[in-house]
């Protein structure tokens, strides 16, 4: 059995309530004794999970960070990715929902701080997945998982071989595949955003590969109102996702007219 680490208040909840078969220990602080540890630990009674109690000396060396918020769960690992989901199985499911598909790819994230938010905002705008390169890419590891917040749980994360390949399925299943650019053909104003989408963003210093820029089928600025030129990753992704279910919205209203 291969195991992965999750630590922090939200990302063991979300696990406990979905999958607590895979939890396989179940660590927690004995320096905390506050409403929020008391909440959990109930929870992981109720599914049959057993907590151990240990010194948060412990905790930081299970978690090999200090971010743990008091409490480290050992789960069951997926697969080799770390927990990545099957890239053509979820575009399947996708393309068979009422609602257009909606994907977050990232060329080359390599803060597990950026992974993690990005999968965090992925899941508050209802993307179907978020599509990850293996190689050079943040691994799905227990800081990643942190910042996501539980959102791992719900929105699925794809690891794949190839992403120019894997933009070139989504194109083919008839999704527009747009890439974040400060220096854009268009911006979120004017960019029709109400289809089948996948934003692609890129790596935090280089931005999108050239391989990838080229392979997308228009580059879209985020128009820029202050003295910052760009923004972060993360932040940039939850604007996209956020413009893409706004415009959606907003063509929802006009045809109930």
């Amino acid at each position: 059995m291969k195991l992965s680490r999750i630590m922090g208040f939200h990302a063991v909840v979300a696990r406990l309530q979905r999958r607590p078969d895979s939890i396989v220990e179940l660590f927690v602080s004995n320096a905390r004794d506050d409403e929020r540890t008391r909440r959990l630990l109930a929870l992981a009674e109720a599914s049959g999970v057993e907590a151990k109690h240990v010194e948060p000396a412990r905790l930081v060396a299970l978690a090999q960070s200090d971010e743990h918020q008091g409490v480290v769960a050992l789960i069951e690992r997926d697969d080799e990715a770390g927990g990545s989901a099957d890239f053509d199985a979820v575009l399947a499911a996708s393309l068979g929902r009422p609602t257009p598909p909606l994907f977050l790819l990232l060329d080359q994230v390599q803060d597990p701080h950026n992974l993690g938010a990005c999968i965090r905002s992925a899941d508050a705008f209802g993307a179907n997945a978020v599509i990850v390169p293996k190689h050079g890419s943040a691994p799905l590891s227990a800081v990643a998982l942190k910042a996501a917040s539980g959102a791992s749980e719900t929105t699925p994360v794809c690891y794949v071989n190839n992403l120019a390949q894997c933009i070139e399925t989504l194109q083919g299943a008839g999704i527009w595949v747009l890439g974040a650019e400060m220096e854009g053909e268009a911006t979120l104003f004017d960019a029709s955003l109400d289809g089948p989408i996948a934003w692609v963003m890129g790596n935090e210093g280089r931005g999108l590969r050239r391989l990838t820029r080229e392979r997308c089928d228009a580059l879209v600025a985020i128009p820029m109102q202050g003295a910052v030129e760009s923004l972060n990753v993360s932040t940039a992704a939850a604007v996209c996702l956020y413009a893409t279910q706004a415009a959606r919205a907003k063509r929802a209203a006009t045809a109930a007219r």
